[in-house]
């Protein structure tokens, strides 16, 4: 009992549950303009780091290795608390989406560059020989394929994209945890911690099985 009552307890989370269903709104939309953000980048990017003149594609690599490389909590913080020293100040919410936005896209970029990588030479080949366009053979022929062989990997960089919400914390944006960790303060009871895990779970779980279930469609597409 004492153990329910310590993590567990329903009058703790009923009485946090309205400041937690805030957090809640505020860590979806933080997520899905970042995910988005770093969808358009990461396509983009890719194009640069595939068919770009060889300083672009330079460049694109540094950016991809870099971002890559750099923890998104130190890049959360540089953006937030030095950028004001050169005169550039963000607001929580929007540097915390530049932060997930500029890691999601170089993560992005590297999914969406090895699923063009996989589709077949023969396959720009066709298509210049039909008088297609770059452009039209991209949006047309290569991009749908690519789309299939990318959606498992590309969705989970989305679950992480999301988890990684949590850290805009450290910058007081009242998300999910910040809120969470507020409750839980003022009620001197880690129930709030607890409800918020629960919280991320419900949200995150579809994702998950969603990649699953799209990984054994594909398999099964191949076998047969």
């Amino acid at each position: 009992m004492e153990l329910l009552q310590t993590f567990f307890n329903w009058g703790v989370f009923v009485d946090a549950l309205p400041q937690m269903l805030r957090g809640l709104g505020v860590t979806v939309l933080l997520g899905v303009v970042s995910i988005i953000l770093g969808l358009v980048g990461g396509l983009l990017l890719a194009m640069l780091r595939l068919y770009g003149y060889a300083p672009v594609r330079l460049l694109a690599r540094i950016y991809i290795d870099v971002m890559r490389s750099i923890p998104l909590l130190v890049l959360l913080v540089l953006i937030y608390y030095a950028l004001p020293f050169v005169g550039i100040r963000l607001s929580s919410f929007a540097a915390a989406t530049a932060a997930l936005s500029l890691v999601s896209c170089a993560y992005s970029a590297e999914i969406f560059r090895s699923g063009i990588e996989a589709i077949p030479r023969g396959q720009f080949e066709a298509a210049a020989s039909q008088g297609m366009s770059f452009f039209n053979t991209m949006r047309d022929v290569i991009l749908p394929q690519a789309m299939r062989i990318v959606l498992p990997p590309m969705t989970s960089n989305c679950i992480n994209v999301m988890k990684d919400t949590a850290l805009a914390s450290v910058v007081a944006m009242p998300d999910l945890l910040k809120q969470a960790t507020q409750a839980q303060a003022l009620s001197a009871n880690p129930t709030p911690l607890v409800g918020a895990a629960i919280m991320y779970l419900l949200l995150l779980l579809p994702l998950v099985q969603l990649v699953s279930w799209v990984e054994r469609r594909n398999s099964a597409g191949r076998k047969h």
